[in-house]
């Protein structure tokens, strides 16, 4: 069995505070427990603080363009469609420039599993306002206050076909780390809206804002009810209150189930590796 510290590559460089730590012991909390080593699972990275845990993370992982990140996963599921794969993202490039991916990953119901880091900034460009931003929030990008009505990731996904929405708190490890665990091995799109403050460029969210405005869904709460889950998120908008736990998770074929390529073996089984030497030998 493996342990957490295999998974560390270098120390990372996060603001003190920062609730990435946090997301980023119970990422591999998760993966050690569902037994998986750094070589049985694949990531993918955004840009952004988010993502510059694909610097600090040992494992299969590949760094994408800003936004991209979904699309790349689905690459990576398309060619092996027997890894898990992890999509990590902040609430800008998910929500923001990846919004048009998220929504087709959530209607094609591609098995992937992606982390969103939520804390209204783009924190690594020094603050600027990203879509899940309260309005009238000051930026550096809006002095005067934000205009526009934050995106609501729970609903959006939720009503676009996702089977698996979930949403955990930087400052509740253990759960948000059975969350992430219950989003690997969902059979089907996964999204985890992650809370966290931003200490340094979004003192408006701060742990203590997080513990005073969350709530924990209670066992009687049925994630399999469609118009619940809607309810239970609109509800919690109007209340400015932040439900944790599994909001929505039903069962439906994923994409890979309806390529008949796929049926006998995966891509990667059926394409032998070629060595690149032999690939550059057609160019001289």
């Amino acid at each position: 069995m493996s342990n957490p510290e295999e998974f560390n590559r270098y120390t990372p460089t996060w603001c003190p505070g920062c609730g990435s730590w946090i997301i980023f012991a119970s990422l591999k909390s998760a993966l050690v427990k569902m037994g998986f080593d750094p070589s049985s699972v694949f990531l993918t990275f955004d840009i952004g603080c988010s993502s510059n845990m694909g610097d600090f993370l040992n494992g299969y992982a590949l760094h994408g363009l800003h936004g991209r990140a979904i699309p790349t996963a689905i690459g990576m599921k398309l060619a092996n469609h027997k890894m898990p794969v992890i999509a990590v993202m902040g609430d800008g490039g998910c929500y923001g420039e990846g919004g048009n991916h998220l929504l087709h990953a959530c209607r094609g119901n591609h098995d992937i599993t992606v982390l969103v880091f939520d804390n209204g900034v783009y924190g690594l460009t020094t603050g600027q306002v990203a879509p899940t931003a309260k309005k009238g929030f000051k930026s550096k990008s809006t002095p005067a206050g934000v205009i526009e009505t934050p995106i609501n990731p729970l609903s959006l996904t939720i009503s676009q076909g996702a089977t698996f929405v979930a949403q955990g708190f930087a400052g509740n490890q253990s759960q948000l780390a059975e969350l992430i665990g219950k989003g690997i091995a969902h059979k089907g799109f996964s999204l985890i809206n992650i809370l966290q403050p931003c200490v340094s460029f979004n003192p408006t969210r701060s742990f203590d804002y997080y513990k005073e405005k969350t709530y924990l869904l209670p066992e009687s709460y049925n994630a399999g009810d469609f118009r619940k889950a809607l309810d239970e998120v609109e509800e919690s908008v109007l209340q400015e209150k932040f439900p944790l736990g599994v909001i929505y998770e039903t069962e439906k074929p994923v994409f890979t189930d309806g390529l008949i390529q796929l049926a006998d073996k995966t891509l990667v089984d059926k394409s032998p590796i070629t060595h690149l030497e032999s690939i550059l030998q057609d160019f001289k």
